[in-house]
């Protein structure tokens, strides 16, 4: 009997071991970190939110097993000096190692994402696509966002075209491809030709006139630096915590179509209705607003609430100016806002017409910081109100209680010498 729970848990043990592609490393790793391609999570073993990723960490090492990054993980609490040498300061922290780059994992912790950032940061940061057939293919797959270069290469353009991707390849993919080959599919407006390849069309970038003479170089530099910032998202992306910080990078309005999504990531009819409504008259109105505006939807409301610092209606329309961090309300509610409401409003923004709230100052940032932890202890409350009273409430009794003690002691120290005194005379 004893040898069948043997056996029998001896089968567990290897089934386990067999579905699970992670590699639990140790101290060693400091020496053998050379040696491949490494996708590593550092985590603590109390940490919720590392408990969280545990299993998309493993379908990103099912997803990643025969190719050359090797997925890992570490317990930080046990092997400290792994933790020390790669500077982690929270869990999980998500890294891509390969010899002495080092490039930590910012976006959203979803398999897709987390798998697309190591193909990405262990292929070159340009990648050649041999013929038309391999761009077709990039081509049809949905939602798939890229840049690429066309033509000789040669020429300053490609060497700035390489700097920002080397510089950009964590969130985007960039190829390149010769001028034949292009042939076969689109017509290039020059040669060399850089475009972005998203919403089912294809836009070039617009060099400079005589962008051979040197003094232009810097003028490229500067223009295609912002054009490839400026077309890095779709025209209506998902917003996130993952990607908002890139977001602020455009330098652009960000308008927010916000809903809420519920655990299964369905929304209700009404909101479904409102974000495809605005998302039609930034379609229909692309052209016009394009230049001014990065529009987007996120299915989180706290995002957008923390940006105004009070809990919007849902659905909602919020833009905010991501220089001075300001953000434009509608005047109207947001079901009576129609088509021409939401272009009424969006025309305001760009003639500089429409009130301006919240910002950058000093006072707005108190607020906000007292605003998320306000709202942060209410929605602790909801969830538990039992144990967010345990966890102030202690807390608080002990201090009151130390309080007591030394208000109590002064009071008890002057009856004392009151009744010596008394007993003196």
């Amino acid at each position: 009997m004893e040898v069948l729970r043997l056996l029998a848990t001896l089968s567990i043990l290897q089934c386990g071991l067999a579905v699970s592609k992670v590699l639990e490393l140790s101290d060693r790793f400091l020496e053998l970190r050379g040696e491949s391609t490494w996708l590593v999570m550092f985590y603590a073993p109390w940490c919720g939110h590392c408990k969280k990723l545990e299993p998309i960490w493993n379908h990103v090492a099912h997803a990643l097993y025969g190719s050359e990054i090797r997925v890992g993980r570490v317990d930080c609490t046990r092997f400290t000096a792994v933790a020390t040498e790669f500077m982690v300061k929270g869990f999980p922290t998500i890294m891509f190692i390969q010899g002495d780059i080092r490039h930590s994992f910012t976006g959203d912790r979803t398999k897709d994402d987390i798998v697309g950032f190591a193909v990405r940061m262990a292929a070159p940061p340009v990648q050649h696509l041999a013929n038309h057939h391999e761009l077709q293919a990039l081509t049809e797959r949905p939602g798939h966002l890229f840049f690429l270069y066309a033509g000789t290469q040669d020429t300053v353009l490609w060497d700035f075209y390489k700097s920002y991707a080397e510089e950009m390849r964590a969130f985007h993919y960039f190829y390149s491809i010769g001028a034949d080959c292009m042939a076969e599919n689109f017509n290039l407006e020059s040669n060399p030709a850089v475009m972005v390849f998203k919403d089912d069309m294809h836009i070039f970038y617009t060099m400079p006139e005589e962008w051979e003479v040197a003094e232009n170089q810097t003028v490229i530099n500067e223009t295609l630096g912002e054009w490839l910032n400026h077309e890095r998202f779709v025209t209506f992306t998902k917003i996130t915590h993952g990607n908002l910080g890139q977001l602020w990078k455009i330098k652009k309005f960000l308008a927010i179509t916000v809903v809420k999504e519920n655990k299964i990531g369905s929304i209700t009819t009404d909101e479904n209705t409102f974000r495809d409504m605005v998302k039609a008259v930034i379609i229909n109105n692309r052209d016009k607003y394009h230049k001014y505006f990065q529009f987007g939807w996120t299915g989180t409301p706290d995002l957008a609430n923390s940006i105004a610092m009070e809990r919007l209606p849902l659905p909602s329309l919020i833009v905010v100016n991501a220089t001075t961090l300001h953000h434009h309300l509608p005047e109207d509610p947001p079901h009576h806002l129609t088509p021409q409401a939401i272009q009424i409003f969006l025309d305001s923004i760009i003639a500089s017409s429409a009130p301006a709230y919240g910002g950058d100052s000093w006072p707005v940032r108190v607020y906000r910081m007292y605003y998320n932890a306000r709202t942060s202890l209410e929605d602790m409350w909801q969830g538990n109100p039992v144990l967010t009273a345990v966890i102030f409430g202690l807390p608080l009794g002990f201090l009151s209680l130390i309080c007591y003690s030394i208000w109590c002691s002064d009071i008890l120290d002057a009856d004392e010498e009151e009744e010596h005194h008394e007993k003196k005379e």
